[in-house]
């Protein structure tokens, strides 16, 4: 059965936003993120066979359009990252709050139930390198399985396995370090 473009809107452009959210940590680019997967994914509906599940092919379009930003961006000198504060509280030091992802469908760590320790993880997340960040966001976040991300990224199912471990070792080593309040 072919997708059509109503049910890819309706069904993927929540999670679409919620994966750019956490893949570039600010609502602003997120929504531009979004936006720019879900039109590629548009206009690309056509070549869709059907050989995985829609929502891990436009998860691949997300992910490759965040991967091509960020490469390009960097190639133009333009890359920076926003500094910690303006994100996540004021020049006091004084903790902020990290925008939750849109609606309530998508499975949350229960590390996400408080405004802090979502802010932690965030903060955490923003800090791992981008395969790293989009492997723990597909499986922890949107709920993905390994074969799933896997073909979402390209990669073998065994290197999806590894690569996760090592960014949640990564990420227990770098929320140590953090001081919640």
């Amino acid at each position: 059965m072919a997708a059509t473009e109503t049910e890819l809107l309706e069904k993927h452009a929540v999670p679409v936003y919620n994966l750019a959210l956490r893949l570039v940590g600010n609502p602003s680019d997120a929504e531009d993120l979004a936006q720019d997967a879900l039109i590629r994914a548009l206009r690309s509906l056509h070549t869709f066979r059907g050989e995985c599940q829609l929502s891990t092919w436009v998860y691949r379009i997300t992910i490759n359009t965040w991967k091509n930003r960020v490469r390009s961006e960097k190639r133009r000198g333009l890359w920076k990252m926003l500094p910690i504060d303006s994100l996540f509280g004021d020049k006091d030091g004084e903790a902020g709050s990290f925008p939750e992802p849109a609606g309530n469908d998508a499975p949350l760590d229960a590390a996400f139930e408080t405004s802090q320790s979502g802010a932690a993880v965030q903060r955490a997340l923003l800090q791992l390198d981008a395969e790293s960040r989009a492997i723990v966001v597909l499986r922890e976040l949107q709920g993905q399985t390994y074969q799933e991300i896997a073909v979402a990224l390209e990669i073998p199912e065994g290197t999806v396995k590894s690569r996760l471990w090592r960014a949640r070792e990564q990420l227990k080593r770098l929320l140590a370090n953090q001081v919640l309040p």
